[in-house]
């Protein structure tokens, strides 16, 4: 499956099938969420939620994938990520995009 930030591929015509996308609520343990509460105290990355999303964004673009294969798609174009808090230690990904079939 192609994945792509733009709205075409070189050298490809397709049809599109729709829009393919991808959710997940993620959190962590109180214990790591309580160690990044402790990391604000003294500034820097808080690798804990870094790991967290980029864990987030890998399983909402497996769902997006899913979707657009479920599509019969060959392609996914387009695609945007989107995020929001839902509550404290706890992020909602969305992975979406358009899905193609090459003609």
């Amino acid at each position: 499956m192609l994945l792509v930030n733009i709205d075409y591929i070189p050298g490809k015509q397709f049809e599109v099938l729709g829009m393919a996308k991808g959710t997940v609520v993620q959190s962590k343990n109180f214990g790591k969420d309580f160690m990044a509460g402790m990391k604000t105290l003294v500034g820097g990355e808080i690798t804990g939620y870094t790991e967290m999303l980029n864990e987030a964004r890998q399983i909402a673009v497996k769902r997006m994938v899913d979707e657009a294969e479920s599509m019969g798609a060959d392609a996914v174009i387009n695609i945007r990520y989107g995020s929001s808090a839902v509550m404290q230690g706890a992020a909602e990904v969305i992975a979406y995009g358009t899905a193609v079939r090459y003609i």
